[in-house]
């Protein structure tokens, strides 16, 4: 009597237990690696859109010269950031005659300061373009 087998011979069709175990194990990997991937992501984002926040407002201007706009400026920020603030001199006519960025390392969280800005003609007022951390 001739022995008769039950089991296929390993590997010549289909796949093997073992490809089965070893596929599972990478899907298993794909998924926390996948998943490791988008927390990092959201993390980031989240950093990104409610980061450090810098406001500012100009209280006063003063006309100082044919050349020079003083701008008394207010900006609130956190303690340990430095801030960088971009103000505008504008004529009569609405040119721009002037820009001044202004870089604030204070370690405060509010900062007034007075700043001049020179212009290429006479400017009428002063303008807070933005200010951003820096």
């Amino acid at each position: 009597m001739t022995a008769v087998r039950e089991e296929l011979p390993e590997g010549r069709y289909g796949r093997s237990r073992s490809d089965a175990q070893a596929d599972r194990t990478l899907r298993r990997v794909g998924f926390v690696l996948g998943a490791v991937a988008l927390v990092l992501v959201g993390w980031y984002g989240w950093a990104k859109i409610a980061g450090t926040q810098v406001s500012a407002q100009v209280i006063t201007f003063q006309v100082a010269s044919d050349h020079a706009v003083e701008t008394h400026i207010e900006v609130r920020k956190d303690s340990g950031v430095t801030a960088v603030c971009t103000l505008r001199s504008v004529s009569e006519d609405g040119t721009e005659v002037g820009r001044r960025d202004v870089r604030l390392t204070e370690r405060k969280s509010r900062i007034d300061t007075v700043v001049t800005i020179r212009t290429t003609a006479r400017g009428t007022s002063a303008e807070l373009v933005g200010c951003q951390t820096g």
